[in-house]
């Protein structure tokens, strides 16, 4: 009898014992939105199933980016409300869940909770027409200092080629100072913090000059210039208690270039180049042919066989079709193109990166390039692009700068499309490529690299955890 019910009683036991965790399981956590769930899975599969190394570096990476996208989406509906009663008063949970259906409101459900993207509410009146005209209509906008200064600064750039026959105009002469501080007790005292900061490239036509006058530490490297991502290396112990600082001053020229290919006849490009092949090419994540991708191109660019007139085709529909908003950070979305085509918006970067592929996917070769725009009081972090034309080489574009509607001058109102303007500081020739030394943990940014980079042996240490800061002066 005692046999017999520890036989009964065995599987009873058994059916209660807990099930290892599976991958699937953390998958379909992640994806239903529940990141502590999904997070307290992961650290319970890496003690159990003691996977390589490859597979516990891909899965703490998908706690960090969980972790940062819950950074991201910090706004509740009441902080979305309040922003929005200010031009809607009448606001209603009816029309949240409108604008949010037509992807003008970012939102989604993080551990059980709607919330909201930290730019959703004022990226709503620069993505949703009727809310940009309300909002224009009860608070028309201040003057664009920016546009004040090409106004004049890009005639002139066009009337310095055509006298001169160079692309090249006289260039502005710009002093930084640059700062990366991390906030106190980070990380313990006594332990050593390692800081990428963006210095400038020296091998680029249109910055020369370039001067590094001061760093607070008289132990830095600057990375080889082979490096796309140009950076000043240095290492710092913590303080208890104390900020953590990282600085340096530099000063360099600057100029405008334009190429006026609308008047030239262009070669054809060597397809069997090397060049040709790598600028052409796919390149997945984030520069992939997908059907979407096909479709717009046959679209727009349709049997065109220029290729400047193809990539003004490509220049035009894009900034036409997608408003500038407020970006997620990049390393939260799986393909940056499609996102842009999906939810019909795109800062900088993410248009950037849609001109790449359609370029590319039209025979175009295009490559990123990157830093700061640098126009007297409109500084921020910048990204743009090249594209090659056979004969001539690699020219500038700036997407997101767009058509100049400010002037009926076709050289003028499409300068963007072949050439740029002088307030640049050229930080990267490329994205998601190694620094100088290499960083053991993922990066803050995955694509680009502009503010900097921090970390120590716990881990990288995110925004959350520092701030940055420039001055600059023209000379």
């Amino acid at each position: 009898m005692k046999h017999l019910f520890l036989l009964l009683i065995l599987p009873a036991l058994c059916a209660c014992a807990p099930q290892p965790v599976s991958l699937a399981q953390i998958d379909a956590e992640e994806k239903a939105g529940n990141f502590t769930r999904a997070a307290h899975l992961i650290d319970l599969y890496i003690a159990e199933a003691n996977p390589p190394a490859a597979t516990v570096y891909d899965l703490q990476w998908r706690k960090d980016r969980m972790h940062r996208i819950a950074l991201e989406f910090d706004q509740t509906k009441d902080d979305v409300r309040n922003y929005i009663q200010k031009y809607y008063p009448d606001v209603n949970d009816e029309m949240l869940a409108k604008w949010e259906s037509e992807k003008s409101l970012e939102a989604r459900t993080i551990d059980g909770e709607r919330r909201y993207f930290a730019e959703a509410a004022p990226n709503l009146f620069r993505i949703n027409r009727d809310a940009a005209a309300r909002k224009r209509e009860i608070n028309p906008p201040a003057p664009d200092k920016k546009e004040d200064i090409l106004q004049t600064h890009l005639p002139e750039a066009v009337a310095a080629a055509n006298r001169t026959g160079k692309p090249l105009s006289p260039p502005v002469r710009m002093k930084v100072s640059y700062r990366v501080t991390l906030k106190p007790d980070a990380v313990p005292a006594g332990e050593v913090v390692r800081c990428w900061l963006p210095y400038l490239r020296e091998d680029n036509r249109r910055q020369t000059n370039v001067r590094l006058l001061s760093v607070n530490d008289d132990n830095y490297i600057i990375s080889p210039p082979e490096y796309a991502h140009r950076t000043l290396y240095m290492e710092k112990t913590a303080r208890q208690g104390e900020p953590l600082e990282f600085a340096f001053e530099f000063s360099y020229q600057s100029a405008a270039e334009w190429f006026g290919l609308a008047a030239k006849t262009l070669a054809p490009y060597d397809t069997d180049s090397e060049l040709y092949k790598n600028y052409t090419a796919e390149r997945p994540p984030h520069i992939v042919f997908s059907d979407s991708i096909k479709a717009v191109s046959a679209r727009i660019v349709g049997d065109e066989a220029n290729p400047y007139r193809k990539m003004k085709k490509i220049f035009t529909w894009i900034d036409e079709t997608f408003p500038w908003a407020g970006a997620m950070d990049y390393s939260t979305i799986n393909n940056i193109p499609e996102y842009v085509l999906e939810n019909r918006h795109g800062d900088c970067g993410q248009v950037t990166l849609l001109f790449m592929t359609l370029a590319r996917y039209n025979g175009i070769p295009a490559r990123w390039q990157s830093g700061f725009m640098m126009h007297p009081n409109r500084t921020n972090l910048h990204d743009w692009s090249e594209f090659y034309i056979e004969g001539i080489g690699w020219i500038p574009m700036d997407e997101s700068f767009g058509v100049n509607r400010f002037s009926e001058d076709d050289d003028v109102k499409y300068f963007y499309t072949n050439g740029i303007d002088a307030y640049r500081w050229i930080v990267n020739d490329d994205y998601s490529q190694p620094l100088f030394p290499a960083k053991i943990y993922p990066r803050s940014d995955v694509i680009d690299f502009q503010r900097g980079e921090l970390e120590w042996k716990g881990g990288n240490l995110f925004y959350d955890q520092w701030t940055w800061s420039f001055d600059v002066s023209y000379e």
